[in-house]
């Protein structure tokens, strides 16, 4: 590393407080900068748009490969560092480059157009409702903890086709993986084990679910190839949509425009979603890429094998776009560019949109009771720790609890 001897931290107490305060430092050494993304570990962050751009759509120079980490090769990274659950070598697609991620990126989108959207919509519906009603009666609850963090994960579980006793255990293990500490390790291995299980499950009894699809595919993956594309599509597809769903919530509640307009039936709930993806992208530092060779990026040197991570949070705020872009456009890197960008945008949109909207009609009155809330620590997720609400308390027996299928009563 050829940082200079103090380099913002995305990670910590004061990271988690104010992001933008390390993006400003970021910003003022280039558009690439050196940056210490946990403990005793450093990473190369691209805060600039076009830059971002560049980097993502050059695949000649740039691999997804983290086996050409160079830090880590070395034993430069502490082992139990919490950066490895999402940063250390899989095979799965995020970490494959040329044909082998062809091959499994077309297996992934395949399986994906088979998911019905109506019944990703009913679905989505049929759990948020579960989960209101078991706060409805309390006039007052936490949407992040109560609502936003356990709604996608109940919703991907039906998706995989996840029998109930699984089911619990899988959210329980995914909630784990962007733990600050050294149990992120432990429970991104607890998950692989569940999905080995779901997927020995599958091939004795497949269904109409995407586990099924993917294991009947003609790309004809292995067990390994299938535990770590599921490991992938779940942890890509729950987590960055938890924190949209609750970023979108405290946009409308706390935002005086946002919140007038929404009263009065002038503004979607879809437009200030697409702020969020603009202002607080869901994924704030990933997409990590390893040069090839050595090599420069907008007049930076980027040493080989070095982690080179896309900073969506910063990219989507950089003082460099045009003035009057407007949230309306999706030129954005929330879901990444090129050829790793997210496949499952338009199903992530059903379901944060789905959830909000089921939110804000169920709920009455509601207020944010804590509006200036840290987000999680960590340098990956832009997520806020927690959203506290007051609502009108209603009557248990107003609506008809739905039963939830992902068994976690």
């Amino acid at each position: 590393m050829t940082a200079s001897p103090r380099p913002p931290r995305l990670f910590g107490d004061d990271f988690a407080a104010r992001p933008q305060d390390a993006y400003n430092e970021l910003r003022a050494a280039g558009p690439v900068a050196w940056a210490e993304i946990a403990e005793d570990v450093y990473a190369l962050v691209v805060t600039s748009h076009r830059a971002a751009i560049r980097l993502l759509n050059d695949t000649a120079t740039y691999s997804k490969d983290s086996r050409r980490w160079a830090a880590l090769n070395n034993g430069r990274v502490p082992p139990d560092s919490p950066v490895l659950a999402l940063m250390a070598f899989r095979p799965s697609l995020l970490y494959a480059d040329g044909q082998r991620h062809e091959r499994l990126r077309i297996a992934l989108e395949q399986c994906l157009a088979r998911v019905d959207v109506h019944m990703l919509r009913e679905t989505t519906q049929m759990h948020a409702n579960w989960l209101i009603d078991r706060i409805a009666p309390r006039g007052h609850g936490d949407l992040m903890v109560d609502f936003a963090d356990t709604l996608p994960l109940l919703i991907f579980a039906d998706i995989l086709g996840c029998p109930t006793q699984l089911a619990g255990r899988m959210v329980t293990a995914c909630q784990g993986i962007i733990s600050a500490g050294a149990a992120a390790a432990q429970a991104a291995e607890d998950f692989a084990g569940i999905l080995f299980e779901l997927i020995q499950t599958r091939k004795q009894q497949p269904g109409a679910d995407f586990t099924s699809w993917m294991l009947a595919h003609p790309a004809r993956l292995t067990d390994e190839e299938m535990v770590h594309q599921l490991f992938c599509f779940v942890g890509a597809g729950t987590i960055p949509t938890a924190a949209w769903i609750a970023s979108g919530l405290r946009l409308l509640l706390e935002d005086d425009t946002y919140a007038g307009d929404l009263a009065g039936g002038t503004v979607t709930v879809r437009r200030a979603m697409e702020k969020v993806l603009w202002t607080r992208s869901p994924m704030a530092n990933f997409s990590a890429h390893f040069a090839r060779h050595a090599t420069m990026l907008h007049g930076v040197p980027i040493p080989e094998g070095e982690p080179v991570l896309i900073s969506h949070a910063a990219t989507g705020t950089d003082p460099a776009l045009p003035r009057g872009l407007g949230y309306d456009n999706r030129s954005h890197l929330a879901w990444s560019a090129g050829p790793h960008r997210c496949p499952a945008d338009g199903q992530a949109s059903v379901i944060a949109q789905t959830a909000i909207e089921t939110i804000l009609d169920r709920l009455w009155d509601v207020d944010l009771t804590e509006p200036d809330v840290p987000n999680r620590p960590g340098p990956f997720h832009q997520c806020p720790v927690s959203l506290n609400v007051t609502f009108r308390k209603q009557p248990a027996d107003l609506f008809t609890a739905t039963a939830s299928a992902g068994g976690t009563t």
